[in-house]
């Protein structure tokens, strides 16, 4: 018995080995590939169907979360773009304040006060802006109003905190100027169009395009050599008094933003002085 036991132990010995040394020769691998291909393509169906219900899941929480980043980014990139706009803006007011310190510095002779325009009239037919500086800060009716391009105005009208500027473009606007190189005398009057007009220039002076228009100083409203433009076109009729001339200024009345108002200049009215027409 225990002959037979130990027989039957060689033998499943040998038949280890030898199926050992055969797999180790590659003459099993048909055979494995028999045995295992439906085993392995079972597990693969399994773990294939597994994932897709794991992911059918799982979907509606990607999906949420997916769109709770979306909306964190479009809220991020919202953020971001205002302060774009802010920091332009501030470079814009940066670039103005720096340009008009410059002017005041060229100019020492006056004093200024800076204020920002908040306001344009609605009406067509005048030109006006509001300030939100006023009588409580020193202004006074009358006061010429700059910018670091040239001259835009005067303070027409004046409340404690804010006050209103007549611009040379108001039909009702009237500035002595000279021209120069020429020095020829003319009178700067606006028009209900918004541009200006140069008048009252005489026939006899030879004025060219491309000339300076400046403030002369003549009748008190203005003080003199602020710039305003420069000639673009004349216009001359052979029986006329005066000449007439279109010009093109320096400022750009629609996108005042800040201006200087010049403290220390105080108009002088000569409208007393004036012959009056006597009525019969």
């Amino acid at each position: 018995m225990t002959f037979s036991r130990s027989l039957q132990s060689i033998v499943f010995i040998l038949i280890a080995l030898g199926i050992v040394g055969l797999a180790l020769g590659g003459y099993l691998t048909p055979v494995s590939r028999i045995l295992l291909d439906p085993v392995v393509t079972a597990q693969t169906w399994i773990a294939t169907r597994y994932q897709a219900i794991q992911d059918f899941v799982s979907a509606p929480q990607d999906t949420i979360r997916l769109r709770q980043r979306n909306a964190e980014l479009e809220a991020e990139i919202s953020r971001l773009q205002t302060q774009v706009i802010e920091l332009q803006q501030q470079l814009s007011v940066t670039n103005i304040l720096s340009a008009l310190v410059d002017f005041a510095r060229a100019n020492p002779e006056n004093t200024y006060q800076a204020a920002a325009v908040i306001g344009y009239d609605a009406s067509p037919f005048v030109r006006y802006v509001l300030i939100n500086l006023g009588s409580d800060q020193g202004l006074r009716r009358g006061m010429p109003v700059v910018t670091q391009a040239g001259l835009v105005g005067r303070v027409a009208a004046v409340t404690a905190s804010a006050a209103r500027v007549q611009l040379i473009t108001d039909p009702a606007s009237s500035v002595n100027v000279r021209l120069q190189p020429s020095g020829a005398q003319a009178v700067l009057t606006g028009q209900i169009t918004g541009d200006v007009l140069l008048d009252m220039i005489p026939q006899e002076a030879n004025v060219q395009t491309g000339e300076l228009v400046l403030t002369s100083g003549l009748g008190g409203g203005y003080p003199p050599d602020l710039l305003i433009g420069q000639v673009s076109s004349t216009r001359s009729q052979a029986q006329a008094l005066f000449q007439s001339a279109t010009i093109q200024t320096v400022v750009d009345f629609s996108q005042l933003e800040i201006v200087l108002v010049i403290t220390n200049f105080q108009p002088i009215d000569t409208e007393p002085l004036l012959p009056q027409e006597e009525t019969p």
